[in-house]
């Protein structure tokens, strides 16, 4: 009992330290909490000490995937922005229909849910929010609305991020978790069915859903069955490219009034004249993004062959560290760190495949002449994309030595620990509270990623343990940690600040909570038919 209560301290300090009244920021509360799981596992566990070591230095150079991706994808969102390709979009956008539902579907439903496949973190309510509050609905309701809404393509967000680089220290195949993100898909795919209507009550009457459902199901469905049928073969892009279709195909509908009620002339009078931007103008400022999900298709496709050149592992160059380990680099450019400190501990990062560099660097200076963006504003780009991922970065530092910490110590560590727990309370029946377990990991986090990060090897454990299958369960996972953005602290401030919203924190948690509790139901009900 004292080992499983010292075990889950750290997480229970961690959830404190967040959810407090006055609430400790996530890039000082992980690397806290990584300070403490060294410490229990030092004079508790009695951990070697080289193997604390080795797993902190493993933990900090993991952080340089994750953070990469973010700065490519900041890199990109800042592009668009400041070289005006952002607004003509967000014009184009404003200007599809009058309707009231048909605006809220097409920009926060099926832009937000392309962005989302793109870039992730929180960047689609940064995005989707603003352009909906200029056409003149309520910031409040409008930031309920992109938190619920920015739910069902969280476990694909950021080219497949918490997917792929979430589950990535659990020893799993290539194939399990093709296997986990078929179950994903799946489980948002029903879900999906209900989350849209019950973020748009926020914003609009059930009168209004009613009259135009048709439009909701089809534009949901527009990006819901190819994100699913994507998912069938790749856990990168389901969400990126699911978006892109859903949205091309939610324009037409709107633009074609199919499935649309009549909008009466005073319907949506709030002073605001329709912007017409024409084709050249709408295929610039989307080149880039069209760009992006061409190269990302182009480069997972493994019978292209650009995906094995990328992931080529044949050792180009090596040279002995000393104590320090092995260092290798190999000729598609893989960094590897082996041995560390003697021990089996090692890591990796791949960098022509992350999508750090290709495709988001890349497409970033295919665009600086293609938009013809000035030298400063290339500068201020830069610079502010390095300014914005410093926390982030410091973050993520203290979940990866947390998560690597948690970890260590085979039968002894507190990640098996709790699993153990967790599986002989409540045995078969944890498929059933398994997603908010990955909910409360969003919640206080702020991150998908950082939810699968933590609590993966937990849910892992308790599947093997009580024999449920285990890409079930980390599929449970992976919908939880997507569906706690709803009610995720950072989301939350960071959509507030961006809308001009003050001290409603615990006003919108309280009322997105609900949809997420329903999205919980969902996913239960829906593994125990998978």
């Amino acid at each position: 009992m004292t080992s499983l209560i010292l075990a889950m301290m750290p997480i229970i300090v961690l959830i404190w330290m967040m959810t407090k009244k006055n609430g400790v920021p996530s890039y000082i509360a992980l690397p806290v909490t990584a300070l403490f799981v060294a410490a229990l596992q030092i004079f508790y566990f009695q951990t070697d000490l080289t193997l604390i070591w080795a797993n902190v230095v493993a933990g900090s150079l993991s952080a340089i995937t994750p953070i990469s991706i973010i700065a490519g994808a900041i890199l990109m969102n800042r592009m668009m922005c400041l070289s005006g390709a952002e607004n003509t979009i967000s014009r184009w956008l404003e200007g599809i229909s009058r309707n009231k539902v048909a605006q809220l579907m097409i920009i926060g439903w099926a832009f937000a849910f392309m962005i989302e496949g793109a870039s992730g973190f929180g960047t689609p309510a940064a995005i989707a929010a603003p352009i909906l509050v200029g056409l003149g609905f309520p910031p409040l309701q409008v930031a309920m609305l992109a938190l619920v809404m920015n739910s069902v393509p969280v476990s694909f967000g950021a080219v497949g991020t918490p997917t792929w680089f979430g589950f990535s220290g659990l020893g799993l195949t290539d194939n399990q978790l093709l296997e986990i993100g078929q179950q994903t898909a799946m489980i948002h795919f029903f879900a999906a069915f209900v989350i849209p209507v019950l973020a748009l009550r926020f914003v609009t009457s059930w009168t209004e859903i009613r009259r135009n459902y048709v439009f909701i199901l089809l534009s949901t469905l527009s990006c819901t069955i190819p994100y699913f049928l994507f998912a069938q073969w790749n856990y990168e892009f389901p969400a990126l490219v699911g978006g892109a279709i859903g949205l091309t195909i939610s324009v037409g509908l709107a633009k074609l009034n199919i499935g649309l009620g009549k909008v009466a002339a005073n319907d949506n009078d709030k002073n605001v004249t329709l912007a017409t931007v024409s084709r050249g103008e709408i295929f610039k400022a989307m080149t880039p993004t069209l760009l992006l999900i061409v190269i990302l298709i182009v480069t997972r496709i493994k019978q292209l062959g650009i995906k094995s050149m990328l992931t080529d592992a044949t050792e180009a160059f090596s040279v002995s560290l000393g104590s320090f380990g092995d260092f290798s680099i190999s000729q598609a450019l893989i960094f590897k760190l082996s041995n560390i400190f003697g021990t089996n501990v090692a890591w990796a990062y791949k960098a022509l495949y992350v999508p750090a560099l290709v495709p988001f660097l890349l497409v970033v200076l295919i665009s600086i002449p293609l938009l013809k963006i000035k030298g400063s504003m290339v500068k201020q780009v830069f610079s502010e994309t390095g300014s914005r991922i410093k926390m982030p970065f410091i973050t993520l530092i203290g979940a990866l030595i947390m998560v690597k910490l948690m970890m260590a110590g085979g039968e002894n560590s507190p990640i098996l620990i709790i699993g153990m727990a967790f599986s002989d309370l409540m045995g078969t029946n944890w498929q059933f509270a398994s997603a908010y377990l990955g909910a409360l990991g969003a919640f206080f986090s702020g991150s998908a990623t950082v939810s699968n990060l933590t609590f993966g090897g937990i849910q892992q454990t308790i599947a093997t343990t009580v024999g449920l299958q285990e890409t079930t369960i980390l599929a449970l996972q992976s919908v939880g940690g997507a569906m706690g953005n709803m009610v995720c602290i950072n989301n939350i401030i960071a959509v507030s600040t961006i809308l001009g919203i003050s001290n409603k924190e615990g006003y919108i948690i309280k009322r997105t909570v609900i949809p997420m509790i329903i999205y919980g139901l969902i996913a239960a009900v829906m593994s125990t038919l998978i």
